[in-house]
């Protein structure tokens, strides 16, 4: 996953220039950032680097307040209700910011009316990984496999709607397979089912993941990307084991636009 530390610290301090009534004292107080995911997600990851990282360039804290729910719904609903004064930002996810005002038509924000783009803090492929008692080792096993046995094979995924249950019907779609899909409330709860045995196989953030099937507790089998990724040796990417477009997390950082 890529992410724009010292490119996202100089655009904070450009909140100054962007809205004068906050004056040359910003940031007087400290900063609080939305994050739509409970503990654990690739978006909580991401939101938690990132406030150390600027609370330390700009000499102020940023409080990260995780507001979970329909997969990023209601922290998006917060912050665009919050004041635009720069002391209220929020850790986005593609989710929330593209992906659900697609499927319902009727939000209570509008992502083009009620938000400043900051920058881009971070985007990275998912991984799909699997419980190790799944025999299988490579994605063309995992499709063999799931053809084998239709809607008996369950994906999790932290929420409907997120790119990770995009991912997995992409997979399905691409490969000509019927699985169920398990959404979660996050990425954490769904990780400790899969690990546990209740799901067979998930499509999640890198640093979510990636710690388990370094251990053993998952296996790794591809990244939801067309190109491989230096952090994951040995696993193909999506486009040469299983020919599928290629998914990726997008993850910017947003603030309350001013009205008018």
């Amino acid at each position: 996953m890529k992410t724009g530390l010292h490119v996202t610290a100089l655009l904070f301090a450009a909140l100054t220039v962007a809205f004068p009534a906050i004056g040359q004292q910003y940031p007087a107080r400290p900063i609080r950032m939305l994050i739509g995911f409970p503990p654990g997600g690739g978006t909580d990851i991401v939101g938690r680097i990132v406030a150390q990282k600027v609370s330390e360039y700009l000499g102020q804290q940023i409080i990260a307040e995780n507001r979970g729910g329909a997969t990023g719904m209601v922290a998006a609903e917060l912050a665009a209700k919050a004041a635009p004064d720069g002391y209220t930002i929020m850790m986005a996810h593609i989710s929330a910011m593209s992906i659900l005002p697609s499927l319902y038509p009727k939000l209570a924000y509008d992502t083009a009316r009620d938000f400043a783009p900051i920058t881009l803090a971070a985007i990275g492929p998912n991984l799909l990984v699997v419980h190790p008692s799944l025999p299988v080792r490579s994605v063309k096993d995992l499709i063999a496999l799931a053809k084998a046995r239709p809607g008996q094979l369950h994906y999790a995924s932290p929420g409907s709607g997120s790119v990770q249950h995009l991912s997995g019907e992409l997979f399905k779609l691409q490969a000509k397979v019927d699985m169920l899909h398990v959404p979660y409330k996050g990425s954490g709860q769904s990780i400790v089912d899969l690990i546990a045995g209740h799901v067979q196989l998930n499509f999640d953030a890198v640093p979510v993941v990636l710690g388990h099937a370094r251990q053993g507790r998952l296996r790794a089998l591809a990244v939801t990307s067309a190109q491989r990724t230096t952090h994951v040796d040995g696993v193909a990417s999506s486009w040469c084991a299983a020919r599928a477009d290629s998914s990726i997390a997008v993850q910017p950082c947003f603030m309350p636009s001013v009205p008018g």
